[in-house]
């Protein structure tokens, strides 16, 4: 299998949604909602992609400072794909990217919270998230 990582590749909106669908990831993002899609990919500034044949088949998206905390919010491997340490490159091709003392921050999906502390994640037990429509009281 020949797998090609490409840094800040410029996809498109189908490409992304796409991935996200032949991942598990597609069932908790707006996949449906294309103006948030667009702006999801419009806004990070870290983006690692992996494709094979031209075909994405998992990408890393993440927003950062580069120098003190990364979040990656989103990792998606085509589920045909799992298990090929496709995830763990994604990743290690965005940790590259970051300064020597940035730390990588990320929420993980239910089904992936084994797959985290295998590849060297530490569980941290105080996330705190708010919605957009939820008002500070």
């Amino acid at each position: 299998m020949n797998i090609e990582y490409k840094l800040n590749l410029n996809i498109t909106t189908e490409e992304f949604i796409e991935v996200l669908k032949n991942s598990t990831l597609g069932e908790r993002r707006p996949i449906d909602d294309l103006k948030t899609i667009k702006g999801m990919i419009e806004n990070s500034n870290l983006i690692v992609t992996a494709s094979i044949d031209n075909k994405i088949i998992g990408i890393a998206r993440a927003v950062t400072d580069f120098n003190y905390c990364c979040y990656l919010s989103d990792l998606a491997v085509d589920k045909q794909y799992q298990k090929n340490g496709i995830g763990k490159q994604l990743i290690s091709k965005v940790q590259e990217q970051l300064n020597g003392k940035c730390k990588i921050i990320l929420l993980s999906a239910p089904d992936a919270k084994e797959y985290y502390p295998k590849i060297g994640f530490t569980q941290h037990n105080s996330a705190w998230t708010l919605q957009r429509d939820k008002k500070l009281i």
